[in-house]
C-alpha cells in the first residue's frame, strides 16, 4: 500500500495521482484567482498557511516537475490583467502562475505544512478506495442481472403452478445466468484484480526501493558511519556524493594504492575531476608528502582539472599550503562532513 513517505520521495507515484485534484476542495477551499483558472504564489502559500518563501524555494527545487503539471511565469499582458484585477501588487513585474493541478504537485511535496499533510491523507485514502471500485462494480452487476434475469424467468412461467417442470425451469434460469453472465463477469473481475495486483506488485518494488535508499542515506549521514566503511566502501560512498551532486560518468578505478586515482568523474559542466580518497584513523594526518605523491599523479598522469584530495582525517599546514599552491582541493574531516551532510564543494559546482 502506498503511503505518504513513498508519496513524498517518487515522482512517478505523484505523477499517477496527478488528475486527482478535487481532493484540494475537500481539505480547503481554494483561493483562484479572478480570471479564474489560476492561483499566484501568495494564494498557494495561503492555501497551505506557510511563507511564501517557501514555495519559491519549492519551485527552485522542483522546477521541471511541476512546470509539466502546469506551472509557468505570467505572460506581460497576464500581468497588467492581473494588476487590473488588483490580484497582484502593482509595482510586480513577474507573476508565477499555478494551476489546480500544480497546487496538488506542491500538496505532495511540501513537508512543513498541516495543510499539505492533510490533502496527502484525503488523496492516499480516495486512492485506496479507488482500487477496490472495478472488482466491486462487477458483482455489484452481477447480482443485479441475476435478480433480474431469475424473476423474469419465474414470471414467465408461473402459470405452471405446482408443475413439477418449474424446479427445471428455474435449474434452467440459473444454468443459462451461470454461463451468460457469471462465468464472463468473474473473468473480468479476474482480469481486474490480476491488473491490480500487477500494479501493487510494482509499487511494492518502489516503495522497497525508496525504502533501501533511505535507510542507505540515514546510514551514510553521520561521520561514525563513513569511519566504520573500509577503503573501498569509502571510495564507492565518496563517488555517490559525485553523483548526488550532479557529477557523469563517475568511475571508482582503485586498487592502485597511493599513487593512482581511485575515482575519476566530470563535473555537470564538462572539467575533468580526479579523486584520491584517504580512508585513516581520525587522529592521523596527511602529510605534505602525501600531497605531493597526489600532484603529480593527477597532473600530470590524468592531466586534471579538478582535484580532490578526500581524506577522513586532518591535513598538516604543510599538507594544506602546498595542496592550495597547487590548487588542489585538500577535503580534510571537517569539510568531509560537510559535504556528506549535503554542502556540494564549490569546485564541483
Amino acid at each position: 500500500m502506498v503511503n505518504e513517505a513513498a508519496l513524498l520521495e517518487s515522482r512517478s507515484l505523484r505523477d499517477e495521482a496527478a488528475e486527482r485534484t478535487e481532493v484540494l476542495d475537500k481539505v480547503k477551499q481554494l483561493r483562484i484567482a479572478p480570471e479564474g483558472l489560476h492561483l499566484t504564489t501568495k494564494d498557494v502559500a495561503e492555501y497551505f498557511e506557510v511563507a511564501e518563501a517557501a514555495i519559491r524555494n519549492m519551485v527552485t527545487d522542483h522546477r521541471e516537475e511541476l512546470e509539466s503539471n502546469g506551472y509557468r511565469l505570467a505572460t506581460p499582458e497576464e500581468v497588467r490583467a492581473l494588476k487590473a484585477l488588483a490580484s497582484v501588487d502593482r509595482f510586480t513585474s513577474q507573476v508565477a502562475l499555478f494551476t489546480r493541478r500544480t497546487v496538488l504537485n506542491v500538496a505532495m511535496l511540501l513537508r512543513d505544512s498541516i495543510v499539505a499533510r492533510q490533502v496527502r491523507t484525503s488523496l492516499l485514502d480516495g486512492e485506496q478506495a479507488q482500487r477496490l471500485k472495478p472488482v466491486d462494480k462487477v458483482f455489484h452487476s452481477l447480482a443485479e442481472w441475476l435478480d433480474q434475469r431469475i424473476t423474469d424467468t419465474v414470471a414467465q412461467h408461473t402459470s405452471t403452478g405446482g408443475n413439477p417442470a418449474i424446479g427445471s425451469l428455474l435449474e434452467h434460469a440459473v444454468t443459462g445466468a451461470v454461463q451468460r453472465a457469471v462465468l464472463p463477469l468473474l473473468n473480468i473481475a479476474i482480469a481486474n484484480d490480476t491488473e491490480q495486483r500487477t500494479r501493487i506488485d510494482a509499487l511494492t518494488t518502489e516503495v522497497t526501493r525508496l525504502g533501501r535508499i533511505l535507510r542507505e542515506r540515514e546510514s551514510a549521514g553521520s561521520m561514525g558511519a563513513i569511519d566504520a566503511m573500509n577503503p573501498y566502501q569509502f571510495e564507492q560512498h565518496i563517488a555517490w556524493l559525485c553523483r548526488r551532486d550532479g557529477c557523469h560518468q563517475v568511475t571508482v578505478t582503485g586498487g592502485n594504492g597511493d599513487t593512482g586515482a581511485d575515482i575519476i568523474a566530470f563535473t555537470p559542466d564538462g572539467r575533468r575531476i580526479v579523486i584520491q580518497c584517504k580512508s585513516r584513523n581520525p587522529g592521523r594526518q596527511i602529510t605534505s608528502g602525501d600531497v605531493q605523491q597526489f600532484i603529480g599523479m593527477a597532473k600530470l598522469d590524468y592531466r586534471a582539472e579538478v582535484a580532490l584530495l578526500v581524506a577522513t582525517c586532518g591535513f598538516t599546514r604543510d599538507a594544506t599550503l602546498l595542496a592550495a599552491r597547487h590548487q588542489v582541493t585538500a577535503v580534510h574531516r571537517g569539510l568531509l562532513k560537510e559535504w556528506n551532510d549535503g554542502v556540494t564543494p564549490h569546485q564541483l559546482n
